[in-house]
């Protein structure tokens, strides 16, 4: 049986009938030692009702409007159907959810009536997806509110959405959506399925939830594309992507997704197709540049100076004349001292990390030229490869690339140039074995797919992208605007 709502918006009563073979001691005894549950007690006309919510979930004036009032008014029961309930857990459910229960004594059963009105942040600029083009607002940690952001930009009866429940101490709601006429139903049942069989205590962010969603938990690579940004969000589904979201939780999942989509920026799209194209292929070329730079200055020291033009050579040779140690020591030095300046930096105040990250680094940086700990050259590289890293639009891609750049420093202490090629086979052996919903990570260049590079490495003008990604396996390959054009 469907309830009935009314026109008050998200504050619009729906009573839920519970079976009376629970008693009210029962239901007190269930919220014993919790101190914000109320149970108020009101006389009426009609007799007596008890109301029962937690006070930190539920505002006065609403609880006023929305409980009281039709209370007094004797209006509360006709405003929906009554559905049969029964079980103590959908009343203790619906209370920790932030609804009220009013119970009749007289006639033995509960009404539940949606009154969650906690407070809720307020939309606000994106911080790690910021650009000085397109829109700014960033999703919040309410979830209806990242919803109304999505579905005021898709107003279509076609975008679809589904609720669950996860962890099972937090009971945290999670929202996935999709157009239903574009998305490939495999992916969208994929998800479903993965949800569904989640067993998990507790997520207290979305990003857990991608952790536990992933077809390859080991891999450093991300295989959900995180983020805050509801255009970039709308952007996915209107491509036929899934987009998951979760209630306390400052942004949304998108997917499948390909490794080189987490180059591809949304200010992109919003730019002339020449810069985008540069910018694009420079955070390409960045990421590869970021995990060999080091790595090479080890290889040709150590093992391969012949490589060098002999006046280059000589330049390096005299600025390591007094360094003590190996050329891998002297690196791996420099790389745990960028990190520790990094996470020092994130975890003090913005305004005195700012400070400590760039005069840590100048300091620390010219203390240790002098002291002979480590050359000038290896300064400067060392520098160029921490900003590199943060060239890629994703953060967490960003940590991939600090990650694996260890990965390849080992290897060319080891081994040299051979090293670095061994740890080259790797990388793409393992990148070539990732999936994302089942569907090739390195698409669409294995397997190819034409009509994707033009939106890759380079993007061509709006008008010739005329295909959905081939990634997503939508139902309608074409977009809208070649629909037209036919």
């Amino acid at each position: 049986m469907r309830i009935k709502r009314t026109s008050k918006g998200n504050n619009s009563l729906r009573p839920i009938h519970f079976k009376g073979d629970i008693p009210i001691e029962a239901l007190k005894a269930k919220l014993d030692g919790i101190v914000d549950a109320v149970f108020k007690e009101m006389e009426l006309p009609e007799g007596q009702v008890t109301l029962i919510y937690f006070s930190s979930l539920v505002d006065k004036l609403t609880l006023h409007q929305t409980v009281i009032r039709p209370l007094l008014e004797a209006a509360l029961k006709d405003t929906a159907e009554l559905i049969e309930g029964g079980q103590l857990s959908k009343l203790i459910s619906a209370i920790t959810n932030g609804s009220t229960i009013v119970y009749y004594p007289n006639e033995d059963v509960y009404f539940k009536v949606n009154t969650f009105s906690a407070p809720t942040a307020a939309i606000t600029n994106t911080d790690t997806e910021s650009g000085s083009l397109g829109p700014q607002n960033a999703f919040t940690e309410s979830l209806d509110t990242n919803l109304s952001l999505i579905k005021r930009r898709i107003q279509n009866p076609n975008l679809k959405s589904r609720n669950f429940i996860v962890g099972t101490v937090t009971n945290s709601k999670v929202t996935v959506l999709y157009m239903d006429n574009i998305a490939n139903k495999k992916n969208v049942d994929m998800v479903f399925k993965k949800i569904e069989n989640l067993k998990h205590p507790g997520l207290n962010h979305i990003s857990i939830l991608q952790n536990l969603l992933d077809d390859h938990p080991f891999s450093p690579f991300p295989q959900f594309h995180e983020t805050d940004r509801p255009d970039i969000a709308v952007s996915g589904l209107v491509d036929g992507r899934v987009v998951i979201a979760m209630n306390n939780s400052n942004g949304v999942l998108i997917c499948p997704i390909s490794f080189f989509e987490l180059f591809i920026s949304p200010e992109d799209y919003y730019n002339r197709w020449m810069t985008a194209s540069l910018l694009r292929s420079i955070r390409f070329f960045g990421f590869f540049l970021t995990i060999i730079l080091t790595p090479t200055y080890i290889s040709i020291l150590t093992f391969h100076p012949e490589m060098l033009p002999f006046d280059v050579l000589l330049n390096l040779q005299q600025s390591r004349e007094k360094v003590p140690f190996s050329p891998l020591m002297e690196v791996l030095f420099m790389e745990l001292v960028i990190e520790i300046l990094r996470e020092a930096g994130s975890r003090m105040p913005t305004k005195i990390g700012q400070t400590i990250g760039i005069v840590g680094g100048i300091v620390i940086g010219s203390a240790a030229v002098e002291a002979s700990l480590v050359s000038n050259t290896l300064i400067v590289i060392v520098a160029v490869s921490a900003l590199l890293s943060f060239l890629p639009p994703n953060f967490i891609m960003s940590n991939t690339s600090r990650f694996v750049r260890y990965f390849f420093i080992l290897a060319s202490g080891l081994f040299g140039l051979y090293g670095q090629m061994i740890a080259f086979a790797w990388l793409f052996q393992h990148l070539l074995r990732l999936t994302s919903l089942k569907t090739d990570y390195m698409a669409p260049i294995i397997p190819r797919k034409w009509t994707d590079l033009l939106d890759t490495f380079v993007r061509l003008p709006t008008k010739f992208l005329k295909y959905k990604p081939g990634i997503v396996r939508a139902q309608n390959q074409k977009t809208s605007s070649q629909k037209k054009e036919e």
